[in-house]
């Protein structure tokens, strides 16, 4: 019986896995905290302004590109840090190998 046990090699094919499920999560978050910061603000305006707030023009127009953005800059964060660490781990797993 081995007295340290191996690591599992690392597995490149779940990177774009991880990387789309990241991505998502924080695009979805993205919108919904924009979308409640424009309809407060747009609240605001319109309290300010003695008008009606035109809500539509938040979901419409505001939320998506501010999600679509968050999104992109997600979308590649993620994938350098995915990388980084799928390479970081293979050289670990390598070192790891040649010391037994």
């Amino acid at each position: 019986m081995e007295m340290y046990p191996h690591s599992h090699q690392p597995r490149a094919s779940l990177i774009p896995l991880r990387v789309l499920l990241v991505t998502g999560i924080f695009t979805l978050l993205s919108f919904a905290i924009s979308l409640l910061l424009g309809i407060l603000g747009m609240v605001g305006w319109a309290a300010l302004d003695h008008a009606t707030p035109k809500l539509t023009w938040v979901y419409c127009y505001f939320a998506p590109p501010v999600a679509g953005v968050i999104g992109l800059v997600a979308l590649v964060v993620a994938t350098v840090l995915e990388v980084r660490h799928y390479r970081q781990a293979k050289a670990l797993a390598a070192i790891e190998r040649m010391s037994f």
